[in-house]
């Protein structure tokens, strides 16, 4: 991975221990029916309206629904990948701007044995402090909602 986190004030940086094996956790963020469980907490994001081809350069897409209706789409490209310890990959929604590659998300998975510590960076200094911290939250409720799954497993 290219850049340390501390280089970049910019983002939002979360660590959480699940209580499963690395590469169970590893499968939840690159098999599409897990991911479209979790990635959005609560609201609900079609497996039929995501893709995900996981390798360097590969793209991943996918559109929530909002409660009210509305779509809220997301995509990136995997920049690195190297199961099932870590991913790298870029993060844009519809507000970001055309010229933008968008955030960059890492994930750290360290084997804990039967249990998985993740270390979460999202970087990029794209969004205002006050849109970091709904971010963050997203993301909390993301990792719950992960770790019921990962619970079920």
């Amino acid at each position: 991975m290219t850049e340390n986190p501390q280089d970049d004030p910019h983002g939002i940086a979360l660590t959480r221990t699940f209580d499963a094996r690395r590469d169970l956790v590893f499968e939840a963020w690159t098999t599409p029916a897990h991911f479209a469980y979790w990635f959005g907490g609560e609201l609900t994001v079609p497996v039929e309206r995501m893709t995900m081809d996981v390798r360097p350069g590969g793209s991943w897409s996918l559109v929530m629904h909002s409660p009210d209706g509305s779509e809220l789409p997301f995509s990136g490209v995997y920049r690195e990948v190297v199961p099932p310890e870590a991913l790298e990959f870029t993060l844009n929604d519809a507000y970001a701007p055309s010229s933008s590659e968008g955030e960059l998300i890492r994930v750290t998975l360290r084997d804990l044995g039967d249990r998985t510590e993740m270390a979460f960076r999202q970087l990029g200094g794209n969004l205002t402090p006050e849109q970091y911290q709904q971010a963050e939250a997203g993301w909390t409720s993301f990792f719950d909602r992960l770790a019921g799954l990962l619970a079920r497993a």
